[in-house]
């Protein structure tokens, strides 16, 4: 049951039909793990916290960097150097005294994972790297838990609630990890939208904890900051033989993930060497941006075929020649090849541009470059 006191903190939210007190009693017998208090998880946790979840697990082993306050809100100049999962529950609990906060200085792996996902009903990963996004994946996979993706890359980012009520999972939307491992501390972040794709992964969170609203289950969101454009693409859950080998020995083997970055995986990514050769032949170039994203580079003879209506476009693409893919920054167009992959399409003769276009444009001379 709710006190008064707790009635009239959250009257403003109590208040809205969806939620009501029924559903404010629900956020206070939650219980969620947040892998991550950096840029995506300092705000979930502040909207969390705030919002009256009852209980929040916090799992992070890195200490708080000069280089991190820009974008990591929980933190200031007293931080630095100390536990980030410390000061995180320090600022946190003089927001909200009324959350349960249980904290892991620790990194996510192998040998915890199971042990420390299953006593939560719900995980939002805020993790940087591509091994921990797989083991939060496999081990949800196995317990059945949902879990609420988020990534950035400069100025996009991604969001989507994965193994929901049997909904598609990350292995759905990448079978297999990129073979780049570039992260925020190599790639540079906008430091604003580390704040807008972290509160939508804390709605998403809140939404699935009550059930209202629409969930982004078998779907992703991209956000662009740069040119403030969103746009969504949908995906189904793979019936093949990527879940077949996911098992208790699988997930406490740390091999299948500590070396996951180097495997051999089917989404090309081509240079921008590469890329300038591959463009003297015979190939069709796709810009999956929106129409009037900039820059508009008219020297590549590309067709724009935005992400957002892709899936109702597959008949602009080419079968039978190489094709390859661009946006700015090389993440959109990963996920569409993602998307393409996959059934009902099937393409397995694309590949995207690393870097995006804006990195091929500064490193290339654009005499015909439209302004």
């Amino acid at each position: 049951m709710l006190s008064k006191k707790e009635k009239t903190q959250y009257s403003k939210q109590i208040i809205l039909r969806e939620i009501g007190e029924i559903g404010q009693q629900a956020f206070k017998k939650s219980n969620v793990l947040v892998v991550g208090a950096g840029g995506l998880g300092c705000p979930v946790l502040l909207q969390l916290t705030t919002s009256g979840i009852g209980t929040i697990g916090i799992i992070d082993n890195d200490f708080v960097a000069l280089d991190n306050l820009p974008r990591q809100i929980l933190y200031d100049y007293n931080s630095v150097n100390f536990l980030k999962v410390d000061q995180a529950v320090n600022k946190l609990a003089t927001l909200n005294p009324n959350v349960n906060f249980i904290k892991y200085p620790k990194k996510l792996s192998s040998n915890n994972a199971i042990e420390i996902i299953n006593r939560f009903d719900l995980v939002v990963d805020c993790s940087d790297n591509f091994p921990t996004r797989y083991l939060i994946n496999d081990t949800c996979l196995l317990l059945n838990k949902p879990f609420i993706y988020g990534a950035i890359f400069k100025h996009e980012g991604q969001v989507a609630v994965l193994n929901y009520k049997s909904s598609a999972t990350y292995r759905c939307l990448f079978p297999k990890v990129s073979n780049t491992t570039t992260n925020c501390s190599q790639s540079g972040v906008t430091p604003t939208l580390t704040n807008i794709i972290g509160s939508f992964q804390a709605n998403e969170a809140l939404k699935l904890i009550i059930g209202y609203g629409k969930l982004l289950t078998n779907k992703v969101l991209i956000v662009n900051s740069f040119t403030a454009s969103t746009s969504i693409i949908e995906f189904q859950r793979k019936s093949n033989n990527n879940y077949s080998k996911i098992n208790l020995q699988f997930i406490e083997n740390d091999s299948n993930y500590n070396n996951s970055c180097k495997n051999e995986n089917n989404l090309t990514e081509l240079s921008i060497a590469e890329f300038n050769t591959i463009i003297k032949n015979d190939v069709q170039l796709i810009d999956v941006r929106e129409p009037m994203e900039k820059p508009i580079i008219d020297t590549l003879n590309a067709i724009n075929i935005p992400i957002s209506v892709l899936p109702k476009k597959t008949n602009l693409i080419e079968k039978h020649k190489k094709v390859v893919l661009f946006c700015n920054s090389g993440k959109r167009s990963k996920s569409a090849i993602a998307l393409l992959q996959n059934n009902p399409y099937n393409f397995n003769n694309l590949a995207s541009l690393k870097g995006g276009i804006i990195q091929w444009k500064n490193t290339i001379k654009q005499p015909s470059e439209t302004k």
